[in-house]
């Protein structure tokens, strides 16, 4: 297990340092080839009804579960056993390229390079590429608002909830848990396409950041103290609107984030063209505005190694006990 704490320590450090280049093939990229694939291949075999879509859905998640936490298994297994630098080298690499805090927040800060020197409709194209929501008619406050929601969110599925996966049981489950997470990302919509075939992968998603969001959110709520934000506003939030998201997860760290920032976050959005109610959080003390997305990065960097410190010292702990 230690090996697996200070690769994670190591892969954190890489990531702050070079992000994800984008000369440099992603495994996320391959894992949704994967899924897009096996996508391909089940429809085909299962009825379009909702029992075969369901079903077909579960097979999907099934499939894409095992080869993602086992390939990798199987790879680290082998280089640990056979030549134990190796097998550290590239669980390091690997980690490193399955944490996201660096690209998230280049990602993010182009919105806001975009709307601090460009036009609001360079804003939104930039905006498009990190959200799901639709973006053509967002105003300058609209898009800044899901850039800050994204930074929020992935907070948790980027960087904190992979680190906890990693510190528990080494890159193998990282790589689960981002086969989970991408499956949600590209199946998980309740259209008509997704509606029965991407609940499994939904919900499973849900399960499997359960814990992690609210660990992020706690950690959230901490960093908005150390990093010169509001963090007696950010725990007043989070225990209040925690809850005020359709998924159970996503609302932990974006209250944090709200309360700590001190503006108002979610609310009514449209996707696929269609409006989607949904519930504000934080309170309306001042219109959200361009700055709060470097704000927003600065939290998430704060709470992130926050996260790596807890995974080190637990880490440590449970591999001189056990």
């Amino acid at each position: 297990m230690l090996y697996h704490i200070v690769a994670l320590a190591a892969g954190f450090l890489l990531d702050l340092l070079f992000g994800d280049p984008r000369w440099l093939y992603h495994p996320v990229c391959l894992i949704g080839n994967l899924i897009a694939a096996l996508e391909k291949i089940i429809r085909k075999i299962f009825p379009k009804s909702e029992k075969g879509e369901l079903a077909g859905g579960f097979l999907e998640v099934l499939l894409v579960c095992a080869l993602c936490l086992g390939i990798p298994g199987v790879v680290m297994y082998i280089l640990y056993r056979v030549l134990p630098p190796a097998g550290f080298l590239l669980e390091t690499f690997w980690c490193y390229q399955l944490l996201a805090a660096k690209s998230l927040k280049q990602e993010s800060m182009r919105v806001y390079d975009r709307l601090k020197n460009g036009t609001i409709e360079e804003a939104r194209h930039a905006v498009s590429m990190i959200v799901g929501r639709d973006t053509n008619s967002l105003t300058e406050e609209g898009v800044t608002k899901a850039a800050v929601e994204t930074v929020a969110e992935n907070s948790s599925d980027g960087v904190i909830a992979p680190m906890i996966y990693m510190a528990l049981g080494g890159v193998p489950l990282m790589f689960l848990y981002k086969g989970i997470n991408t499956m949600d990302s590209m199946l998980g919509y309740k259209n008509d396409r997704y509606l029965y075939f991407g609940r499994c992968a939904a919900k499973l998603d849900d399960a499997a950041n359960y814990i992690p969001a609210r660990i992020s959110g706690w950690l959230m709520v901490a960093a908005a103290f150390l990093s010169g934000l509001d963090g007696k506003n950010a725990w007043k939030i989070y225990r209040r609107d925690r809850r005020n998201h359709a998924s159970p997860n996503s609302a932990q760290t974006e209250s944090a984030c709200a309360g700590a920032l001190g503006v108002q976050l979610a609310g009514n959005a449209y996707y696929f063209g269609k409006l989607y109610e949904k519930p504000s959080i934080g309170d309306m003390g001042r219109p959200v505005e361009p700055e709060d997305i470097p704000r927003a990065n600065r939290l998430m960097y704060a709470a992130a190694f926050l996260s790596l410190v807890l995974c080190v010292l637990a880490g440590t702990a449970a591999a001189m006990i056990f």
